[in-house]
C-alpha cells in the first residue's frame, strides 16, 4: 500500500480544540474513510435527501469545475461525503477554515432534514474558527491557498525544506508600496504575509506590524520565512520519520480502521433501523 503526505501549511492555522469531535476522533485513531465502508453507506443515504440545486451553488463545485471546463459526479456530490464523515461519528464541533462553512452548513441541514424526517438522531455540527479563517494563495491573494493549485509556488507543504519555503515566500506576490501593513482588502498579498506570520508566531497582527516597523516588504519575507521554517521544521522532520517506518504507518492505519468501524457500525445500525431497512 502506497501512503503520500501532501498537507498543505493551512492544516497548521487550524484550530485544535478539546471538544466532543475530536475526543471521538481521538478514540477513533487514524483511519482512511475508504476502508470504512459506513461512511459511502452514509453518503448515499444523505444523497438521497440532497437536491442538485443545493450542490450546484457551493463554492467548491463553482470553483473546480470552473478551472477544469467540467465536473466529475463524485466532486459534485463530494460535500454529501464531507457530511457523511461527520454525522457518521455524532460530531458535535468541526474545525474548519472559512472556506469551508458552507459545506458544513450542508451537514447541518442534512442532520435537520433526517432528524424532521425519521426522528432526532444527529446533532447539528458546529464550526470551530481559528483567527486565521482563510489563508491565501501566494501567487493570487485573492484566492484561497490550496494544495491542488497548478502553480508551484502558491502554496508552502509541511513536507517543504527550508529552502523550499524561503523561496516561496520571496517569489509570494505583494504590491509596489515597500510598507508592512495589514489592509487586505487594498493590500491582499502583503496582508496575506502578516497574518500567516502571525499565525505560525502565536502573535496578534498588531504585533507583527510593530516587528515590521522599518522593514521593507522584501526585508519582512525574509522575517515571515523564518517564523514559518522555525513552525514547520519539527512537523517536517517527524513526518520524514513516520515515513519511514511504512510498517508502521500500515498497522496504525489497520488499528484506525478497526476503532472506526467500532464506533461507526452501531451508528450505522440505528439509521437503517430508522429508515425501515430491517
Amino acid at each position: 500500500m502506497a501512503l503520500s503526505i501532501r498537507w498543505n501549511v493551512k492544516s497548521v492555522f487550524r484550530f485544535i480544540h478539546k471538544s466532543n469531535f475530536h475526543r471521538r476522533l481521538f478514540k477513533a485513531g487514524k483511519a482512511t474513510a475508504s476502508t470504512v465502508s459506513e461512511h459511502a453507506e452514509l453518503s448515499w443515504i444523505l444523497g438521497c435527501l440532497t437536491s442538485m440545486p443545493r450542490l450546484r451553488h457551493l463554492p467548491q463545485w463553482k470553483m473546480k469545475s470552473k478551472q477544469k471546463n467540467e465536473g466529475s459526479v463524485g466532486l459534485y456530490t463530494y460535500p454529501v461525503l464531507q457530511a457523511a464523515d461527520i454525522l457518521l461519528y455524532k460530531s458535535t464541533h468541526v474545525p474548519v477554515g472559512e472556506d469551508q462553512i458552507q459545506h458544513l452548513e450542508l451537514a447541518q441541514d442534512l442532520a435537520r432534514i433526517f432528524n424532521n424526517q425519521y426522528g432526532e438522531f444527529f446533532p447539528e455540527p458546529r464550526a470551530l474558527l481559528s483567527g486565521t479563517r482563510k489563508v491565501k494563495s501566494l501567487r493570487d491573494p485573492s484566492s484561497k491557498m490550496s494544495k491542488s493549485d497548478p502553480q508551484r509556488f502558491s502554496a508552502v507543504f509541511l513536507t517543504d525544506t527550508p529552502d523550499d519555503i524561503a523561496l516561496k515566500i520571496r517569489r509570494a506576490v505583494t504590491d509596489f508600496t515597500s510598507e508592512v501593513t495589514y489592509e487586505p482588502d487594498t493590500r491582499p498579498g502583503v496582508s496575506n504575509l502578516v497574518s500567516m506570520h502571525a499565525a505560525v508566531s502565536g502573535q496578534t497582527i498588531e504585533g507583527v506590524i510593530r516587528l515590521a516597523e522599518g522593514m521593507d516588504t522584501g526585508q519582512y519575507k525574509n522575517m515571515v520565512a523564518e517564523a514559518i521554517i522555525k513552525k514547520l521544521q519539527p512537523i517536517r522532520l517527524e513526518i520524514q520519520r513516520l515515513r519511514a517506518d511504512q510498517g508502521y504507518l500500515e498497522s496504525l492505519l489497520a488499528q484506525g480502521a478497526e476503532k472506526a468501524r467500532s464506533l461507526a457500525a452501531p451508528v450505522m445500525k440505528e439509521v437503517r433501523k430508522l429508515l425501515g431497512f430491517y
